[in-house]
């Protein structure tokens, strides 16, 4: 099935590499208008020049208020008007046990993946979507419905996403739909401490016996952007290879 975003423009945040550049590439295959960001302006050209179409690029940390104001604003200038913004970009710069974290890593952790996407947001529905509608997708994670040793803090800002989610939904419908992707364990440079000393073992473990590739939860985003999720909004989608089934929900086909 082809899903067209045609006349449509979208804003990606941490679009140079990974989940963020499946979602951009993804959406300008669909026909979309899209301006990329992130804090390197290096690996957003180099992002650009791989995905092609009626793309831009613009250099901003998705922490930074003022910075959001200004990305969004040049995105309504290049392309007149917003319709999509995808709140994507995270960081973790901390793995331990939550009572040991200080308090520089701890503000950072929530200042770009909890403020980070309020501002985004709210400069979009302020320079936009107010009048025009759209949609907003934020990418949270399997991890805030967990408990998980060294990424508590993490985890708790990917909770508190998927509620600001539901709350943002209520708050803009009927003209802008709010929702979020919960990604499992999807093979990307940020993760990589995570799968790549155990690939083998994690998938064999899942439902679907593989981890995630970028493409999966690109393609959970088209479909959450496109018309045919008019009638979808507050709604956290976990995109996980049936993951949060647990262990031993994957049953021999020999049995």
């Amino acid at each position: 099935m082809e899903i067209s975003l045609e006349g449509k423009v979208a804003l990606v945040t941490g679009a140079s590499r990974g989940i963020g550049k499946a979602i951009a590439r993804g959406y300008a295959d669909a026909g979309a208008s899209v301006l990329l960001s992130s804090r390197k302006l290096d690996a957003l050209e180099s992002a650009a020049a791989e995905i092609g179409g009626d793309i831009d690029v613009m250099v901003a940390n998705a922490g930074d208020p003022s910075q959001a104001e200004a990305a969004v604003a040049h995105c309504i200038e290049r392309f007149g008007g917003l319709d999509i913004l995808v709140n994507n970009a995270a960081t973790n710069p901390y793995f331990g046990a939550a009572i040991d974290i200080d308090l520089d890593r701890y503000d950072k952790t929530f200042d770009v993946n909890l403020r980070g996407p309020l501002v985004w947001t709210q400069e979009a529905w302020r320079q936009s979507m107010r009048e025009r509608g759209g949609s907003v997708l934020n990418i949270a994670s399997v991890g805030g419905f967990l408990l998980e040793p060294g990424i508590g803090i993490y985890n708790t800002t990917k909770a508190a996403l998927i509620h600001l989610t539901k709350t943002l939904a209520g708050e803009l419908a009927p003209t802008v739909r709010v929702n979020a992707i919960a990604p499992g364990l999807v093979k990307t440079d940020m993760a990589r401490a995570l799968w790549e000393p155990a690939e083998e073992r994690i998938a064999a473990s899942m439902p679907l016996a593989r981890l995630g590739e970028p493409d999966d939860i690109a393609h959970a985003a088209l479909f959450l952007a496109s018309d045919l999720a008019s009638w979808v909004t507050g709604h956290t989608l976990v995109v996980d290879g049936g993951a949060l089934l647990g262990p031993g929900a994957r049953r021999s086909t020999k049995d």
